[in-house]
């Protein structure tokens, strides 16, 4: 059964059948499939093109094709090129000539599109509530060990002393954008093709906006021509995904050198990690670093649609196959990782003792820097000067904590004798009192923040 097939003089030769068929990878849309049909044999009716009569009948044959599906009871011919082509070979089966009237007024073009669009809004609901479920436990995780004091990196070296409350919750806001992201795909798909027919509109009288309401979009599409080309909406929820995979990759990366003996600062749940087949010693952070690999799929996915769309004429070109493949692996990888790395986040162990020991002397440059500011001293000076006394302990194989007053004395007449009240860690951390910032302060308002915009 081809949809298209009484033009031709001869079958379809196999080969072409195989490159052009999608139901493979497109049968994943019979639901939306069958809703959007049931959707559209309604407004028919209401338009007057068929009657209730045959409405009725095609959508308890689409029921009996659904619940064909649901079921596992459903059989693919070898002539389905795609699910909208078996839905309809298989709704004629059941009911019959009938069948054949759902298809007034309607295009593959515009089906597809609606279908897609469908299938990518629950998608983003589904990927936002897993992503809220990681969120959620990166910020329970924050909040147990929200004042332990570590090491805080620029360019992996030591920089500034900062919490691991404050060090994850910088990358639970990542995530929340990253949401943001899903949210706003979501409403880019919600937005109705159907009834844009092949690319010039329906003849017949469709109310496509009670169409649009009866599927659950948002509004209906503007321009015919552009509702059935346009794939923003999946570019947007590959984005969206693409994103993610890289602030996930940059969360997993650190993680995996915090969990290396280098670091110590914590370790990995045994469910979370995996051996070596030749060194029984070994506890790999597998998980993790599938997390970072992945996320090459994921931004090829992106970039291979982005370059399947960048020359292609307007209207519907048979290019935009391509379009699912890349939308449902990225959907896909997602929905996988995502649970795995929130359990990892639940069941990690921190070693709080491990971070303290890592605590240097050299996290308190920019607090010295600071004090000479306090002092009168101009910022840049008050940099070189601080800079002349790093130096001074490395020649002394001493510590900035260690170096004697007369010694700070004898770079700047700034430094007094309150200069010892610099060296404490706690100190040092509710110094920054800003918003944002590491103080005790900062940190609980920092969380309710978090908490507010997590629910």
């Amino acid at each position: 059964m081809k949809l298209w097939g009484g033009r031709m003089s001869k079958p379809t030769d196999q080969l072409v059948h195989e490159l052009n068929a999608s139901f493979s990878f497109d049968v994943r849309l019979y639901h939306e499939d069958i809703l959007g049909s049931q959707a559209w044999a309604r407004a028919l009716a209401k338009a007057g093109v068929i009657n209730a009569e045959e409405s009725k009948e095609l959508i308890d044959g689409l029921d009996a094709v659904s619940q064909e599906f649901e079921t596992g009871k459903f059989q693919a011919a070898e002539s389905d090129e795609d699910i909208h082509t078996a839905v309809e070979r298989r709704l004629t089966e059941i009911v019959g000539p009938v069948a054949g009237k759902l298809h007034s007024g309607r295009s593959r073009n515009d089906q597809v599109a609606t279908d897609f669009r469908l299938w990518i809004m629950n998608a983003c609901k589904q990927l936002e509530q897993a992503t809220t479920d990681l969120c959620q436990a990166m910020l329970e995780n924050a909040e147990r060990d929200l004042h332990t004091p570590m090491p805080g990196y620029t360019h992996l070296q030591h920089a500034q002393i900062v919490t691991w409350g404050h060090w994850l919750l910088s990358h639970f806001w990542t995530l929340i954008r990253d949401r943001e992201r899903l949210a706003n795909a979501q409403t880019s798909a919600a937005v109705l093709p159907l009834g844009s027919g092949a690319l010039a509109g329906t003849s017949f009288p469709i109310d496509r906006v009670l169409l649009a309401k009866d599927l659950g979009f948002a509004s209906v599409s503007e321009n015919s021509i552009d509702a059935v080309s346009d794939r923003d909406f999946a570019l947007d929820f590959l984005h969206a995904c693409a994103a993610m995979g890289v602030h996930l990759s940059r969360l997993a990366e650190t993680l995996i050198l915090f969990n290396s003996p280098e670091f110590g600062f914590i370790e990995i749940d045994d469910a979370y990690a995996t051996g070596s087949s030749l060194m029984p010693q070994k506890k790999n952070p597998d998980p993790l670093e599938l997390a970072r690999g992945k996320t090459g799929r994921l931004i090829g996915n992106l970039t291979g649609l982005l370059t399947t769309l960048k020359g292609l004429p307007s209207a519907y070109d048979k290019d935009l196959q391509e379009d699912k493949e890349a939308v449902f692996d990225s959907y896909d990888t997602l929905s996988l990782l995502l649970p795995v790395l929130t359990g990892l986040i639940q069941t990690l162990q921190l070693h709080p003792e491990r971070m303290r020991e890592k605590l240097s002397a050299d996290l308190f440059a920019t607090d010295l820097a600071d004090y000479l500011v306090s002092k009168g001293a101009p910022f840049r000076e008050a940099h070189a000067l601080v800079g002349k006394a790093v130096r001074r302990a490395s020649d002394n194989k001493t510590t900035l904590k260690d170096l004697s007053l007369e010694e700070y004395r004898s770079i700047s007449k700034h430094f007094e004798a309150d200069i010892a009240e610099i060296f404490d860690f706690k100190a040092s951390l509710n110094r920054r009192n800003a918003s944002g910032g590491t103080s005790e302060a900062a940190l609980k308002k920092q969380l309710k923040a978090a908490r507010k915009e997590l629910h």
